[in-house]
């Protein structure tokens, strides 16, 4: 295990984040809030510990899809560990756990909250805490790559532990200007966002927050109804940016280019859209149009398909009290998720495509035990690694799932609030029915289920592995040990 260039990363990282917090201390000076110090003290804490990190290069640049797990793994969780500080020290969240819950809930996008009422929060730490969906949303160390020039030739391992999906691959030539592509990209369309939430005479409080959740697919509001009571023309501008933000971030880059036939040629992405078509229509028709207007209906059901589907978790109606065949689709949106390399939690478009394709050849293999069929993906074969990859996870995130439920199941909850806790959690969507609905939280769950739960944040935003790997033995063998001292002739 390389670990100089791990303390290297996390050096760095935590370097980010300081400098990350100094937004918030700026809402504290505009509000006038004396709260903003905890962000300055934690900024100047962080920075203090960060630079001797930093201070001193990597002696071995030797960095492998290990060292790249364990370094991402490790981000996440001293990312939140210190992100939580403000909202602890300065006794907003008063308990630790519930500080730490709310933190990596925001910075994996899950949007899974424990406050009873979130309009009861300071503007510094509502802006911290819709920012930390921001920062989540593309990734701190691809971040790092963007504007680092990193030592040796390991960026896009780091690249592939942090970035979701079944396959990370290169925008451009090089990783650091793939990493640019992403974040501008990124950043262009968060501002657009903001810009269409303006003309609909939203505050720039309100807009800058709610864009901040939307790119990310975080879904924290800053309101305790959630997007509920905005215009529906806010609800739609949301409703378009969820669902574009759900969408492989390739796709914009070839729209970019010029690439138009290329891009809409995706299946990933036209699947995608296809999935949300239908279960929008099947929520419309089962709702009936008899309970609101047309129009209403639509917007309700497009909305929160959007939402669910894009693992936003962003709410204008209690879905909760839905039919059982629309709170169905919902709950299977959970699991499907969006694309990959998009910012969207879940299983992805892609993988789900791959299981479908391999069922059918297998099927085929049935009927014709001689036959050969690759599974393809774009008119291209995918390699016999990918599709075993995508299969091992699957089955890696039931048996996780299994666990979390039974885990939680101690506590005596009805099972649709256990089974919905652990499927919001664990593919990053925040709402889930009965006590975890949309006009619920998860403040009654133990302090046990709750870590249960973060641990289900933390794996489902890394895509499962990176974060197993930290906690495989093999890891870390020989990490720790004493180098051996040759025997003396």
């Amino acid at each position: 295990m390389n670990t100089s260039v791990i303390r290297y990363i996390l050096g760095w990282v935590m370097l980010i984040e300081a400098a990350f917090m100094l937004l918030p201390c700026g809402v504290a000076v505009l509000y006038r809030e004396q709260v903003g110090w905890y962000f300055l003290g934690v900024c100047l804490a962080e920075l203090a510990s960060a630079l001797p990190l930093i201070r001193k290069k990597p002696r071995n640049n030797i960095f492998y899809i290990k060292e790249g797990c364990v370094a991402t793994a490790l981000a996440w969780i001293v990312m939140s560990l210190i992100g939580c500080l403000p909202f602890w020290l300065s006794g907003e969240i008063p308990s630790f756990t519930d500080a730490l819950f709310e933190v990596i809930s925001g910075f994996t996008t899950t949007g899974a909250s424990i406050l009873p009422s979130v309009e009861a929060l300071s503007y510094c730490m509502l802006f911290w805490r819709s920012f930390t969906h921001w920062i989540g949303g593309m990734g701190v160390l691809v971040f790092l790559l963007a504007v680092l020039q990193m030592p040796g030739g390991f960026h896009m391992n780091l690249m592939k532990a942090e970035s979701p999906g079944p396959s990370v691959g290169k925008l451009r030539p090089k990783v650091r200007q793939t990493a640019r592509t992403l974040y501008l990209i990124y950043l262009g369309m968060t501002a657009l966002e903001v810009v269409l939430l303006l003309l609909g005479k939203m505050p720039l409080f309100d807009a800058l927050t709610t864009s901040f959740g939307t790119a990310g697919t975080g879904g924290f509001g800053i309101k305790n109804d959630s997007i509920m009571g905005y215009s529906p023309y806010i609800q739609w501008v949301v409703t378009i940016f969820m669902t574009l933000f759900g969408v492989n971030f390739n796709f914009f880059y070839l729209l970019l280019l010029g690439r138009w036939r290329q891009a809409l040629a995706m299946e990933e992405v036209k699947a995608y859209f296809v999935i949300i078509a239908a279960a929008t229509g099947v929520i419309m028709l089962n709702i009936g149009r008899g309970v609101m207007g047309f129009a209403d209906l639509l917007r309700h059901a497009a909305f929160q398909v959007s939402s669910i589907i894009t693992t936003t978790g962003f709410a204008t109606i209690d879905f909760n009290l839905w039919p059982q065949a629309s709170r169905t689709v919902l709950v299977l949106l959970m699991f499907i998720g969006a694309c990959a390399g998009s910012t969207g939690g879940g299983m992805k478009v892609s993988r789900l495509l791959i299981i479908l394709k391999t069922a059918l050849r297998e099927v085929h293999s049935y009927i014709f035990p001689k036959s050969v069929r690759s599974i393809k993906a774009d008119d291209k074969a995918l390699s016999d690694d990918v599709v075993r990859s995508t299969h091992v996870f699957f089955v890696t995130l039931i048996l996780i799932f299994a666990m979390s439920v039974l885990c939680l199941s101690f506590e005596n909850a009805d099972l649709v609030t256990n089974f919905t806790a652990v499927a919001a959690t664990i593919n990053n969507i925040g709402p889930g029915l009965e006590l975890v609905g949309p006009t619920g939280n998860f403040a009654p769950f133990s302090p046990f289920s709750k870590y249960v739960l973060m641990f289900d944040m933390l794996v489902g935003r890394l895509e499962l592995f990176p974060m197993l790997v930290l906690f495989y033995p093999g890891s870390w063998k020989g990490t720790f040990s004493r180098p051996r001292q040759a025997k003396q002739a």
